[in-house]
């Protein structure tokens, strides 16, 4: 290792007066730093209570475009970005340049540092990369609203010998982790609101558990229920002390959102009517034994952001519907990953590939045939080497798909469908592949009020979910980084591209355009380099390309040498 390496490994290279930084001033590309440059500003102050950081890595994110393109207008900006610019860049790996006074006792110059980015502090969540300063910089400060945030500190120490690329993609990683260990509520809210709505059945339903003593909703707001249920559930609420509101129909409900919504019955334009009525995390149960008449349009993006859950049952007790949902891919089972090409798809993939009990069967469909073919050559031979079965298609090769896809609609669907293209038309046609019990995770975000036409009979005649989400928690950081420590994650199989902090703009292009089938890391502290996928590195930094290993997939070997090369 050079003087120089180590002595950027060990911060302890002087520190220089200026530093770079790419500065958002609103939606557009444009709008990104100045005359399509970032711009130097003074090295920061730290105080006694802060820690002085370098950003090491960073990854691009779609998310990053979506603040592009929305600028002011994006959720999770709460400031003037004309007059406070944002900082974007919340994939990080980071190293401690100083320490405050106070803070000697738990840190020290030189550890490596990564961090859960939704930052919680004063009940708001102001993430990293939207609030606080992100990646898209040289240096940093950082203090107590992070590492002393609501929920803790949300700062994660790294072991040293780990990459910087490697951990800067634990942020990305750590929410395809999470999408497999989504939590659902298995029964009516307790303290919640239930709306319980007469749709056409009648029945002489029940509710075993969940509107008893032991737990039971602080509301009840009832909509045509048919006799006798309707008794029951009014005698039962006045035993409990259970509020009870006549809601003469659809759209009288007094309150703008409830917890649950009980059908009695199957009616497709009560569904759309009332679904929009559900607070986050709610649920919807279908009570019904025949199928519904049509699709139903359906807020996927509410799915996604909310958390919504259709649930239902053929029987007649409510709480039967309340099922624990399948979060993580079946064992054995088929999983289709549509949308697979991608920086995200991709790692969708190689986690079923690498993590304990795959499926036995592996779909791939991408409309790239740049994307699907470097995603086959990456993982065929691993997916063979495990004995399952594998296969990638292009939609877009029309009859091929459709043959493909008719033989397994025909032999019973997927046990598990996950959607990582953003598109309704998408969501919509891979739901009808589900087979019995299968489970639909509408990993892709889409807007809040994308809508999606579903066959919800499936969520009681086949007991079918449809679940999203994509952020993650510590513990599943906690997850990626035990891992990759053990050597049973490789995030560096992501790596598509590197460059410097002035390849930033051009690498957000990319990820805009899909032009890169993995992720675009940014060293901020190199010389000038530009965006250039690995394969590039053939010809512009030979002995870096000659430590990627035999797929041409980035190594911790190859970023040493590329520092040692690229560091001024």
């Amino acid at each position: 290792m050079t003087d120089k390496l180590t002595s950027y490994t060990s911060a302890a290279a002087p520190l220089p007066e200026n530093y770079q930084l790419w500065p958002l001033y609103g939606a557009g590309l444009e709008n990104m730093g100045r005359d399509g440059q970032p711009i130097d500003v003074p090295m920061p102050s730290y105080g006694p209570d802060e820690l002085l950081i370098r950003h090491d890595a960073c990854g691009l994110c779609f998310s990053d475009v979506k603040v592009i393109a929305q600028g002011q207008n994006h959720p999770r900006i709460f400031r003037d970005m004309k007059t406070e610019p944002i900082v974007l860049g919340h994939e990080v790996s980071m190293t401690i340049i100083g320490v405050g006074e106070n803070l000697k006792d738990r840190y020290q110059v030189g550890e490596r540092l990564t961090l859960e980015t939704d930052i919680i502090t004063k009940g708001r969540t102001l993430a990293y990369g939207y609030w606080f300063q992100g990646g898209l910089s040289q240096y940093s400060v950082i203090g107590p609203d992070i590492y002393a945030a609501d929920n803790g500190n949300n700062l994660i120490k790294v072991l040293p010998d780990k990459g910087y690329a490697e951990i800067a993609l634990t942020e990305p990683w750590a929410c395809v982790v999470a999408a497999y260990a989504l939590k659902y509520r298995t029964g009516i809210k307790a303290g919640g609101s239930l709306w319980v709505i007469g749709a056409g059945g009648n029945k002489e339903y029940t509710i075993s558990a969940g509107f008893d003593a032991a737990s039971h909703p602080a509301r009840l707001f009832l909509t045509a229920v048919p006799e006798p249920f309707d008794g029951w559930l009014r005698a039962r609420a006045q035993e409990l002390g259970i509020e009870v509101f006549d809601v003469p129909n659809p759209t009288a409900l007094p309150l703008n959102y409830v917890d649950d919504i009980v059908l009695l019955g199957a009616n497709a334009e009560l569904i759309e009517q009332v679904s929009p009525r559900l607070d986050q995390f709610g649920i919807l149960t279908l009570m019904a034994d025949q199928p519904l008449s049509r699709k139903v349009n359906v807020d996927v993006g509410r799915i996604h952001y909310h958390r919504w859950v259709y649930a239902g049952s053929t029987g007649t007790d409510v709480a039967a519907a309340y099922t624990e949902v399948r979060s993580n891919l079946k064992p054995g089972g088929r999983a289709w990953f549509v949308g697979a090409g991608g920086p995200m798809g991709r790692m969708h993939v190689q986690r079923a590939l690498e993590f304990n009990n795959p499926p036995a069967t592996i779909i791939c469909t991408d409309v790239s045939d740049m994307r699907l073919s470097e995603l086959c050559d990456a993982f065929s031979s691993q997916a063979a080497a495990r004995g399952i079965e594998w296969l990638c298609l292009n939609p877009m090769n029309k009859a091929e798909y459709a043959a493909k896809m008719a033989e397994f609609a025909q032999s019973g669907g997927f046990d598990d469908i996950i959607v990582l293209a953003p598109v309704a038309p998408v969501i919509a046609e891979s739901g009808g592949y589900l087979a019995e019990n299968g489970v639909m995770n509408v990993f892709a975000g889409v807007a809040r009020g994308t809508m999606a036409a579903l066959d919800l009979s499936g969520a009681y005649l086949k007991g079918t979910r449809v679940i999203g989400h994509s952020a993650s928690l510590m513990s599943d950081f906690e997850l990626v980084l035990e891992k990759t420590n053990a050597g049973e994650l490789s995030p560096n199989r992501s790596v598509a591209a590197v460059g410097s902090l002035s390849a930033a703009r051009d690498g957000i292009q990319a990820v805009k355009d899909a032009t890169l089938a993995g992720k675009v890391v940014i060293y901020p502290n190199i010389q000038e380099l530009p965006l250039t996928p690995l394969a590039q590195l053939k010809e512009k930094l030979p002995t870096v390309y000659a430590k990627l290993n035999a797929r041409g997939e980035w190594t911790n070997e190859a970023e040493a040498e590329f520092l040692r090369q690229m560091l001024p």
